[in-house]
């Protein structure tokens, strides 16, 4: 094309009429706000300057709306509040909108919306001393609402040890949370609900429970300076993981006593505010909230088993939840044997706190005896059954939930369970269970021993010894008739030196893994057919 038509051509596209900039097809986004609308008109000798925009000189304003290319475009539609409402500015700002379902049944549809105004705030003392006020279901529904957004909304899936048991059990795996603990619920509503120039100070605990290790997580998300004050026997693979969740870890004492007292002058000295595992009406919300999503998941349930060891918090908290939703729910706590504080307080009335306890890591928070009168209050008026089970249950339900629910636990997440390997509750047969496995957090060392002593336990690690002439064809033998049983073969010793029989003899002492408590009988009795002398260490 020459110069001329191309002049031409030109002065045709210039009389045509203008075209919008935006295509039709795309939608407005009223969450971000164009360059038009960000221009501004200076004035400049009475006359209106347009300030320049990159890649956007054809663009101008106008009271109705922005221009383009000449034409006035649509105003943009203003945001409903209605829309708005079940979300957070935060969630907008990160491109993250996160949205939470709870129904309640027999409950105004606008209680959780407008919980926030129920909240209780508490004050900016040293410590939380919780009053003798029994929490109420508006409250929990409150802490639901605002952790919401923090603490995971973990499954509660039915299990494949319903078989076995002879009911439905459906687990409430709440060791999936980020620290591997319940406790983040409370420890989250409790930060919270904190005032602002509390939070701005900082908090600070003695211990390295699992409540600390809460503490240590939500404290540093919510930007709160946080102390642990930890004592030197504290587990090196404690005091690692608090320092990663961003708590400041100070080593002091050698017993637990001389790391709370340590906290105490430091929280008075600086004005942290000292926090501890209590029974106060905020921290009991949050951990009721596990009951309000049970009830949620688990449609048409008859019983919801709770850890009562230590503080008993979420035991109450709970029960107060599910007997407010349905009264026809049986709430069980199960404790163990070795620490039947909640029993006993229960009878005489007002907590126990003189009862001895194992500082053994194995234990964790369930040997701790310090709850408060609300959680006994709310305990005695809503628990319809407390139980004890044995330290040897508590093994044995520590390997099934591993070995059916690929789920490492602690004592206190594993001590629900065991209320049904010990056979405590035969009224739940043929009905439909919830059991609330609330904690994850074993030392690898422990783990190790645990699982073997429950494979002893369970009739599926056995030991014998037995007399054989010093030959390597008898040994050989006896190998046969393990493989011919199917017995493995986990360790195989022989002892020549201390031997008080005939001479030229060996003692050789076996350790094998058998199916089940059937595969142990029939290879006892075999052996026994064979070498009448042979000897089974007892478990």
């Amino acid at each position: 094309m020459n110069f001329a038509a191309q002049f031409l051509y030109s002065r045709v596209l210039k009389n045509r009429s203008p075209r919008d900039y935006s295509r039709e097809d795309e939608d407005y986004d009223p969450f971000w706000q164009s360059y038009a609308e960000q221009l501004f008109l200076k004035k400049d000798d009475n006359k209106i300057k347009k300030q320049d925009a990159p890649a956007l000189c054809d663009l101008h304003c106008c009271k109705d709306g922005p221009v383009r290319n000449g034409l006035i475009g649509q105003k943009p539609p203003s945001i409903s509040p209605e829309r708005l409402k079940d979300f957070g500015e935060e969630d907008y700002l990160n491109g993250d909108v996160k949205t939470w379902e709870m129904k309640i049944v027999n409950r105004n549809e606008e209680l959780l919306r407008d919980a926030l105004s129920r909240i209780p705030q508490s004050s900016s003392r040293t410590s939380l001393s919780s009053s003798n006020k029994l929490i109420r279901f508006e409250d929990i529904s409150a802490a639901a609402f605002k952790i919401q957004c923090g603490v995971q909304k973990t499954p509660c899936m039915y299990s494949r040890l319903s078989k076995q048991y002879g009911m439905d059990i459906y687990l409430k795996k709440e060791f999936l949370q980020y620290t591997g603990s319940v406790k983040e619920r409370g420890v989250l509503y409790l930060l919270t609900s904190l005032p602002q120039d509390q939070q701005r100070k900082g908090v600070i605990v003695a211990s390295d429970s699992n409540f600390s290790m809460a503490v240590a997580y939500h404290a540093s998300e919510l930007r709160i300076p946080v102390f642990v004050i930890m004592s030197t026997s504290t587990s090196p693979a404690r005091v690692k993981m608090c320092r990663e969740y961003g708590a400041m870890v100070i080593s002091y004492g050698t017993t637990a006593k001389d790391s709370q007292m340590h906290a105490r002058r430091l929280a008075q000295e600086n004005g942290y505010l000292y926090l501890e595992e209590e029974d106060s009406a905020v921290y009991l919300s949050g951990l009721g909230t596990v009951g309000l999503e049970v009830y949620e998941q688990v449609p048409k349930l008859d019983a919801v088993i709770f850890p009562a060891g230590g503080h008993c918090g979420l035991l109450a908290g709970s029960a107060a939840a599910l007997k407010h939703l349905n009264p026809h729910i049986s709430v069980i706590g199960v404790e163990s044997e070795s620490f039947p504080v909640l029993q006993q307080s229960l009878k005489a009335g007002h907590p126990i706190e003189d009862q001895a306890c194992s500082n053994h890591d194995f234990y964790g928070d369930v040997s701790g005896l310090c709850f408060g009168s609300n959680s006994l209050q709310l305990t005695g008026k809503l628990v319809d059954k407390v139980v004890a089970v044995r330290e040897e249950d508590i093994f044995i339900s520590m390997l099934r939930l591993l070995e059916y629910e690929r789920a490492t636990v602690d004592a206190d997440g594993a001590i629900g369970l065991a209320a049904l390997v010990a056979g405590k509750l035969p009224e739940l047969k043929g009905k439909r269970v919830a059991i609330v496995i609330c904690s994850g957090n074993l030392e690898l060392h422990l783990l190790q021993q645990c699982i073997a002593r429950a494979l002893t336990l369970d009739n599926r690690v056995c030991r014998f010894s037995l007399v054989l002439s010093d030959c390597p064809e008898d040994i050989s033998k006896l190998l046969e008739i393990l493989a011919r049983e199917e017995a493995r073969v986990l360790d195989i010793k022989q002892e020549r030196t201390f031997v008080t029989s005939e001479l030229f003899t060996v003692e050789v002492t076996c350790t094998v893994e058998t199916r089940d408590k059937i595969h142990t009988a029939q290879l006892r009795n075999t052996l026994l057919e064979r070498y009448p002398t042979a000897a089974w260490t007892e478990r």
